[in-house]
């Protein structure tokens, strides 16, 4: 790819795009705090109905599924390699392209996908016999997961096409109605153990009924946004279309790339079955991680990437290079605080969210101990998604599907070995590590595929959000030391305690930035101001 023609502002240029992500960004982050709060919800509710019982260990496992071909099919590799090719189609192309390119990729995925279901219900037998082992003992266990397992294929379908109608709005920059749908699985899923459980034999099938008709949900409410873009694909099953075998052909390799967490916790999942409680404690454990990253990590990668694969097509390598960095510094400026806190806070969330009914004291402390190993990964999992959606904007899947086999090789390694030191926990660890291990060979390789990426500006940011942790870490330290913790009830005084001390987290490592001169938190602020002055613009304010 050769160099582009300077532009006569391409500083002025690359600042509009940096402001374009940020904006993308934080109306992604806030409306996946709404999806994330409600999942929490979710969570509660299916912790306190079920704890950490027979019942919720298979219906953790029988999730994991097709979760893990949801990041297969779905939001990890077809969403990377559908991305670059629809954006340089609709930026080079006609829009009628662009729609041929849509619909021929939706009657192939749906084709695709609903093939794998119907052989995923017949096979879920087998496919719970080899992931779950540590069920064999128990006959009715090992039915109870096959049952939901087959229940819950179909949610395949509906969340792949999901994932494609997000990733066709996202390259069109409309990223409210993608960003929102997943608030509808919660409040579908949350409606359906509610008010079916209590009518069934075995009340966790009514949480697979929900799954099922939340992906549903998901996907119906983009329809209108799609339609409205004039992209509303219809059938063309066209899989020797141009455009679709390159989507194909990118997405090949990216099935390990970018989906490597989800491997290695579904690795975790088939070892944990061996460990009572093993496949709860990490879900929920995994669940507290998926917070920040999936308000601030995911958020970000999800807007970085049409900016950095319309960059990578105009042939825009500096511009590139910029936006890689800012991306990185954007998440070290929020994951590594939220990293902090997790690990000092991790028994007085856990206790106060999940502490409820079934689930007893000890599974508060075997849940906390798994945050904890996950936790100290979780600013690689984070940079992890941004120098992935890198390469992908550069169409080279190749790359990340070979750092992805060795991580999960370490993965597997780590994790045998492990298990034997900390039980389940040992299994959050060896994900961590292995995370780790795929960032840093990825970000050894983009620096010898690009070059000039001002690596010494992202180190300087990180050491700066460290400074600032300072006041932050000691705050949450005095919460979580504090006894009444250890105590029942007080739930209000708890609650108080705990959004309190977070909050007074914030504001001092938010002031230790002002102190500093951050530039993340000028930015940041920037955004703040003039999304308040178009509020007061539309309202009429002086």
């Amino acid at each position: 790819m050769s160099e582009p023609a300077a532009s006569p502002e391409p500083s002025q240029k690359a600042v509009d795009e940096t402001h374009s992500v940020v904006k993308a960004a934080g109306l992604i982050g806030i409306a996946t705090f709404s999806s994330r709060i409600l999942g929490f919800v979710r969570d509660m509710v299916l912790a306190r109905l079920f704890g950490a019982t027979p019942a919720a260990d298979a219906f953790f496992v029988a999730y994991r599924v097709p979760n893990l071909l949801r990041e297969l099919f779905a939001e990890g590799s077809m969403s990377a390699a559908f991305i670059p090719v629809f954006t340089e189609y609709h930026t080079l192309k006609a829009k009628r392209d662009a729609w041929e390119l849509a619909s021929a990729t939706f009657t192939t995925l749906l084709t695709l996908v609903t093939a794998v279901t119907l052989i995923g219900i017949l096979a879920a037998p087998g496919i719970v016999w080899l992931l779950a082992p540590g069920f064999r003992e128990s006959m009715d266990k090992l039915a109870l997961t096959t049952l939901l397992t087959q229940l819950m294929f179909p949610y395949l379908i509906f969340i792949s096409l999901a994932a494609l109608a997000m990733g066709i709005l996202n390259s069109l920059r409309d990223f409210a109605a993608p960003a929102f749908s997943p608030v509808f699985f919660n409040i579908f899923t949350i409606a359906c153990m509610l008010l079916l459980s209590p009518w069934l034999s075995e009340p966790i099938i009514a949480v697979a009924i929900g799954i099922v008709v939340g992906g549903l949900a998901q996907f119906a409410m983009q329809l209108p946004g799609l339609k409205r873009r004039g992209m509303l694909f219809g059938l063309r099953f066209n899989p020797g279309h141009p455009g679709v075998k390159r989507i194909g052909r990118l997405m090949v390799p990216s099935l390990l790339g970018l989906s490597v967490t989800q491997i290695n916790i579904t690795v975790s999942t088939i070892l944990a079955s061996y460990f009572a409680g093993g496949p709860t404690y990490l879900f929920y454990g995994m669940r507290l991680i998926q917070f920040p990253l999936g308000i601030f990590g995911v958020a970000l990668a999800t807007a970085i990437l049409p900016t950095l694969s319309a960059q990578a097509a105009r042939g825009a390598l500096d511009e590139l290079r910029t936006t890689i960095g800012f991306g990185l510094r954007m998440i070290f400026f929020i994951i590594l605080p939220a990293m902090a806190g997790l690990i000092l806070l991790r028994y007085p969330i856990v206790h106060l969210v999940f502490e409820h009914g079934s689930f007893t004291k000890a599974d508060t402390l075997a849940t906390a101990t798994a945050l904890l190993c996950y936790a100290v990964g979780l600013w690689a999992f984070a940079g992890v998604r941004i120098i992935v959606s890198a390469f992908y904007s550069l169409q080279d899947t190749r790359t990340p599907a070979i750092t992805a086999g060795i991580a999960v090789g370490a993965n597997i390694g780590l994790s045998l070995w492990l298990m034997t030191i900390l039980d389940a926990a040992g299994l959050a660890l060896a994900t961590a590590l292995a995370s780790m291990l795929n960032g840093s060979i990825l970000v050894a390789v983009l620096h010898r595929r690009l070059g000039r990426v001002d690596w010494g500006a992202v180190v300087r940011s990180a050491g700066r959000v460290l400074v600032a942790s300072i006041p932050m870490a000691g705050i949450c330290l005095w919460v979580a030391s504090a006894p009444l913790w250890t105590e029942s009830g007080q739930w209000l005084v708890k609650s108080v305690m705990l959004f309190g001390g977070i909050g007074f987290s914030v504001m001092a490592y938010l002031g230790m930035h002002v102190m500093l001169g951050s530039d993340e938190l000028d930015v940041a602020l920037g955004l703040v101001k003039r999304k308040l002055e178009r509020v007061a613009r539309k309202f009429g304010a002086p």
